[in-house]
């Protein structure tokens, strides 16, 4: 660590977290120059789904460099290009009855957000895009705007316009449906709000603290933009790619969004690879009017290519997925339980699970024992109060025990401090 203490920029966070220095990864471990393996239940917040080096994966990858296959080729048509193409269409389009043109954008999920945006803005004419409390879409300006968390946004040094913020689905609670409350200032031409170009949603709200929109929530966004010709984007960065257990993670709210922004754990192999699915009367862009010099890595053309063969050909993977998820929650749902609070919930879906501490400072303290006892978990939500649990969808079953094993191995030394035990009995009197 001396090296990245003394070169690299403050900006790091990771590594602050998780203060060792790792050498190699396989499968669901992390190891560190000492060869201790820590197991990870971050995943690259979410670019790992697949697993660390997956063999299969990695053999394509190797072969195709060992032939010379192209590596850098801008927007070129290529045989890697064509073949993840035709893959893509074949094997999640298709099927799904998905009509979707592809374009590739720069590496990162935030180049696909700022291509949807601008492409809304372009259609429809309109400069207002609706986005939703605790969202995250990206920290360059035109995601940054449509990111509500105060952290991120205090970064930019500009002021970050043109984009409204409405409450998510339980913003308010359980109780209340916060699409009555955006549908009143979209029909009231006195509200201020000006008629957006987009709505841009996260079904699961990952960095925002693991909040779950009900399949009906979304179902009415849905019907909502139709309403008033309003666009929607749904942003898969974090929970599509399967980490739902289906490819993407609005499958089971029979919606189809105008667009769908992927990244992450698209290249099945942590390489850099971004996407944005848009209906094909909307490619109203002129040739390379929103460019950059690496859309389209080649590479992960390769890996994603034979990830998509080798996990999303038939619906077995998936299955396996709904099955570990299952175990996921009723594991963190009985510790949380007998060691901690009723009121820290549990929530999520697939392998994508937080465990709501309410207090920051408890969350810290779990995340940083838990990593003592070498498993990795991020904190997320708006005060990094919410436990975030990621296993790679190919860990099995034991792998997951393992983690779970550790987590609760974690609360039950710190619960023996007396500090820890009157924390959590104050939350316990307070529910």
């Amino acid at each position: 660590m001396q090296n990245i203490k003394k070169f690299e920029s403050r900006v790091r966070s990771y590594s602050r977290a998780f203060p060792v220095t790792f050498k190699l990864a396989k499968d669901a471990y992390l190891y560190d120059e000492q060869d201790n393996a820590y197991l990870d239940f971050l995943c690259g917040a979410g670019s790992i789904n697949y697993g660390h080096n997956n063999e299969e994966i990695k053999k394509k990858v190797i072969d195709y460099l060992d032939s010379d296959g192209i590596v850098h080729g801008l927007d070129l048509a290529t045989t890697a290009k064509e073949e993840f193409l035709k893959t893509f269409s074949s094997l999640i389009l298709e099927p799904r009855e998905l009509n979707y043109k592809v374009q590739f954008t720069g590496p990162t999920g935030t180049n696909a957000v700022e291509a949807a945006l601008k492409l809304a803005r372009k259609v429809t004419g309109r400069t207002n895009i609706i986005s939703f409390t605790n969202g995250f879409h990206g920290v360059s300006l035109g995601p940054l705007a449509a990111t509500g968390n105060s952290g991120h946004r205090g970064g930019s040094g500009v002021p970050l316009t043109n984009v409204t913020f409405m409450p998510y689905d339980g913003y308010f609670g359980n109780k209340s449906n916060t699409i009555d409350y955006v549908r009143r200032f979209l029909e009231d031409t006195s509200s201020g709000v000006d008629l957006p170009a987009a709505f841009i949603v996260e079904t699961i709200q990952g960095e925002g603290g693991i909040n779950v929109a009900k399949d009906s929530w979304l179902k009415s966004l849905y019907e909502l933009c139709k309403e008033f010709e309003i666009l929607l984007i749904v942003d898969d960065i974090q929970v599509g790619c399967g980490r739902t257990g289906s490819f993407f993670s609005f499958e089971q709210s029979e919606i189809t969004p105008d667009m769908v922004v992927l990244s992450k754990s698209l290249s099945g192999f942590g390489l850099p690879f971004s996407m944005l699915l848009l209906k094909p009367e909307l490619d109203i862009w002129k040739p390379g009017e929103h460019n950059g010099t690496f859309r389209g890595n080649n590479l992960a053309f390769v890996s994603a290519t034979e990830t998509l063969k080798k996990y999303w050909s038939t619906q077995k993977f998936e299955s396996e997925i709904n099955k570990k998820s299952q175990l996921l929650k009723s594991e963190l749902e009985r510790i949380v339980k007998k060691h901690l609070s009723a009121d820290m919930e549990v929530r999520g879906k697939g392998l994508i699970f937080g465990v709501d501490c309410r207090s920051p400072d408890l969350a810290k303290q779990l995340a940083d024992r838990a990593f003592e006892n070498r498993l990795i978990l991020e904190r997320c939500g708006s005060e990094d109060q919410v436990v975030k649990f990621m296993p790679p969808l190919t860990a099995d079953i034991e792998t997951i025990e393992a983690g779970l094993r550790i987590f609760e191995k974690s609360i039950e030394q710190l619960t023996a401090n007396s500090e820890i035990q009157l924390e959590v009995k104050k939350r316990t009197e307070q529910n």
